[in-house]
C-alpha cells in the first residue's frame, strides 16, 4: 500500500492479500492513484497455461464438465512458521491450494457453491484441504492441497469431447500437456520452450504494461484477483479458517 500511495507500480506475489477486503482496498488505492497493480500469478503467463486455455476456448474438448487439480508436498520438520501461522496467512490453501483454485476460477469462473474439508494445525489453519466446487451448469471441480503428502501436482480438464491433462507440476513452465480424445492414446501437445525458470513470461508482460502506461493488466485483471481471493474466503469460511486480518464477518468482494 505504501508503494501504491507513493505512485509506484506494484507487482505483488500471490496471494495478493489475506482476504478480499484487502484486495478491494488495494485495487481502490491503485485506481485512485492511477498506478499499475497486478497479482504476480505467473502460471497465467506460462506457455503451458496459455496453450491449454486456447485449446479449451477453441472447443477441442467441448464444454468442461469437471476439473481435477492438486498440489501437495511433505513439509519439512521443524515446520517453517509461515506454513502454520495465521498472522502470515499460513496453511496449505493460500500457499499452494491457490493454484488448483486458480485453475477452476480462471477456466470456469465463479462457483455457485463451495464445500471444503480440512485437517488443521493446532493454530487452526489447514495442514491439508479438500475442496469441491459446483457450477450453475452442473460442472464440478475437485481440488486439494496438502503439506502432509507428496501429490502428482497435475491438473485435468475433462470436457464433453475430450480431456486435457497438465502433468509434471502444472503450475509452472516445465509442465507437459496431453490431449486425450475418447479412448484414444494420449497425444502430447507441443509447447513453446526456452531457457529460464518461467517467470520471464510474466516479467515481459508487466514490462509491456508499464511501457504502455497501463494501470491494469489485460491478462491478470483486478477482477481476476478479486474473484480468486473471494473464492478463497468462501473456502476458509467452510472450514472455519480465520486470520487476524479478518473482520468479524467474512469479507465478500463480489456479489
Amino acid at each position: 500500500m505504501l508503494c501504491i500511495q507513493h505512485k509506484k507500480a506494484v507487482l505483488c506475489e500471490k496471494a495478493l492479500a489475506l482476504n478480499s477486503a484487502q484486495v478491494q482496498e488495494m485495487i481502490q488505492a491503485a485506481q485512485k492513484n492511477k498506478v499499475f497493480l497486478m497479482e504476480a500469478f505467473w502460471t497465467k503467463f506460462t506457455p503451458q497455461y496459455r496453450k491449454v486455455a486456447a485449446l479449451i476456448a477453441s472447443g477441442v474438448i467441448g464444454e468442461i464438465r469437471m476439473i481435477h487439480a492438486d498440489f501437495g508436498f511433505l513439509a519439512a520438520e521443524p515446520t517453517p512458521q509461515r506454513l502454520y501461522d495465521p498472522a502470515l496467512g499460513g496453511g496449505a490453501l493460500l500457499d499452494i491450494g491457490i493454484y488448483p483454485v486458480f485453475m477452476a476460477t480462471s477456466l470456469i469462473g465463479r462457483p455457485s457453491s463451495v464445500q471444503a474439508l480440512m485437517n488443521a494445525y493446532a493454530t487452526g489453519v489447514d495442514k491439508q484441504i479438500a475442496i469441491q466446487f459446483k457450477y450453475e451448469n452442473g460442472a464440478l471441480a475437485l481440488l486439494n492441497a496438502s503439506f502432509e503428502t507428496e501429490t502428482p501436482v497435475e491438473a485435468t480438464m475433462m470436457g464433453t469431447k475430450g480431456t486435457l491433462r497438465m502433468k509434471n507440476r502444472f503450475h509452472n513452465a516445465s509442465s507437459k500437456v496431453e490431449l486425450v480424445m475418447g479412448k484414444d492414446p494420449a497425444q502430447p501437445i507441443a509447447i513453446q520452450s526456452e531457457e529460464g525458470n518461467g517467470y520471464q513470461f510474466e516479467a515481459r508482460h508487466v514490462t509491456a504494461c508499464l511501457q504502455q502506461q497501463l494501470t491494469e493488466s489485460p491478462v491478470m485483471k483486478h477482477y481476476d484477483s478479486l474473484l480468486l481471493m473471494e473464492t478463497l474466503d468462501r473456502i476458509r469460511e467452510q472450514c472455519g479458517i480465520r486470520y487476524p486480518a479478518d473482520s468479524t464477518t467474512y469479507p465478500t468482494g463480489l456479489s
